[in-house]
């Protein structure tokens, strides 16, 4: 076959470090926003950024070209200069250094962007930590609590 096809379409997750809540609600559709920009500039297409005041919720049709690390990396380390720049009382804001990623089929892509856009509404009952704990156990991904957040 002459031509590469592939769909790949990743929902990756990963908070603030510490899960301090820098991304407050008058700045968090700005941070989306050039986050999907950076992914669009980095040959991705960010088909939802969201989240909440501790973390992101990023859904991505990666390029075949790019591995997940590498597309989380390019996000992250944008997005905390430009933070850093255009928010002066966030010069102390960090991302986590790791992140969860879990494979999205196309069928279930519009029940994971509205799960994204639902974020303030969903951690009204249920924290980040209950989140990404709920999304290891349902993707059977193996983990170890008592290292999972250091």
């Amino acid at each position: 076959m002459a031509t590469t096809f592939h769909n790949l379409n990743v929902h990756v997750i990963w908070s603030t470090k510490e899960r301090v809540p820098w991304i407050t609600q008058d700045i968090e559709q700005r941070v989306w926003e050039y986050m999907a920009g950076i992914a669009r500039q980095k040959r991705m297409t960010p088909i939802c950024v969201g989240g909440c005041d501790d973390h992101v919720h990023a859904l991505l049709r990666l390029p075949a070209n790019l591995d997940t690390s590498k597309a989380v990396q390019l996000i992250k380390g944008s997005s905390s200069k430009w933070i850093h720049e255009t928010f002066p009382k966030l010069r102390a804001f960090r991302w986590q250094d790791g992140f969860g990623a879990f494979s999205v089929a196309q069928s279930g892509i519009p029940a994971v962007f509205k799960y994204i856009k639902n974020q303030r509404a969903h951690h009204r009952k249920k924290t980040f930590k209950e989140e990404f704990v709920e999304f290891l156990v349902k993707n059977e991904i193996d983990f170890d609590e008592g290292h999972l957040w250091d």
